[in-house]
C-alpha cells in the first residue's frame, strides 16, 4: 500500500526551505506571511485538483506570492510619488526657502539677544521665549516685579533695534556694493 503524501506534510517538512527560496525577494518580516499564504492557496487548490508534485507546487506558488507582494508594494510606492503633484504648493514649493527664512530670523534673534546684558537677557528669555510670568520670573530670579517687567522691556527695545538696524543694514550692503562696482568699472 502506498501512502499519499498530504499538502500538509509537505508544508511541515519543507517550510524552511520555502522561505530560504524567498529570503531574497521579499523582507524578512514578510517571508512568514507568504509561506502561510501559500500553504493556504496551495491547500486550496488541492481539494479542486490532485497535485502530483506538492513541493514543487508549494515553491512555485511562494515564489509567485513573493513576486506579486513585491510588485504591489513597488505600485504602492509609485502611487505615493506620483501623488505628490496633489500635494498643496506651499508644502511642495515653499518649504525649503520658509525653513531656511525661519533659521535665518532665528539666528538674528540669537544675536539681538547676546547683545543684552546678562540679567537682562535671562529675564526677556524667561518671559519671550518660555512664555513664563512675571511673578513666576521674579521669584525665580530673586528680583521684584517691577524689576522683571522693566528688564523686559528693556531686552524687548533693544532687540527691536538691533532687528531694525539689520534690517536697514541688509538693502544699503546690497546697495552701496553695486554702486562700488559702478564707480569702479
Amino acid at each position: 500500500m502506498t501512502q499519499k503524501s498530504t499538502i500538509a506534510d509537505t508544508y511541515i517538512k519543507y517550510r524552511s526551505k520555502l522561505m530560504r527560496a524567498i529570503s531574497t525577494i521579499v523582507n524578512k518580516d514578510d517571508i512568514e506571511d507568504i509561506v502561510q499564504e501559500a500553504f493556504i492557496k496551495s491547500y486550496e487548490a488541492q481539494l479542486k485538483q490532485e497535485i502530483r508534485y506538492e513541493r514543487t507546487y508549494m515553491l512555485r506558488t511562494v515564489k509567485n506570492l513573493a513576486l506579486n507582494h513585491v510588485a504591489s508594494a513597488a505600485v504602492q510606492l509609485n502611487d505615493a510619488v506620483e501623488n505628490m503633484d496633489a500635494l498643496p504648493y506651499d508644502l511642495v514649493g515653499h518649504s525649503l526657502e520658509k525653513n531656511v527664512e525661519s533659521k535665518e530670523r532665528f539666528i538674528h534673534f540669537c544675536r539681538a539677544t547676546d547683545t543684552l546684558s546678562a540679567e537682562v537677557k535671562r529675564v526677556f528669555l524667561l518671559k519671550k521665549v518660555y512664555d513664563m510670568k512675571q511673578k513666576d520670573i521674579a521669584e525665580l530670579v530673586g528680583l521684584s516685579e517691577s524689576t522683571v517687567e522693566k528688564h523686559v522691556a528693556k531686552g524687548l527695545l533693544l532687540c527691536s533695534r538691533y532687528l531694525a538696524e539689520l534690517a536697514d543694514d541688509t538693502p544699503s550692503t546690497g546697495s552701496s556694493a553695486n554702486s562700488q562696482d559702478v564707480r569702479s568699472r
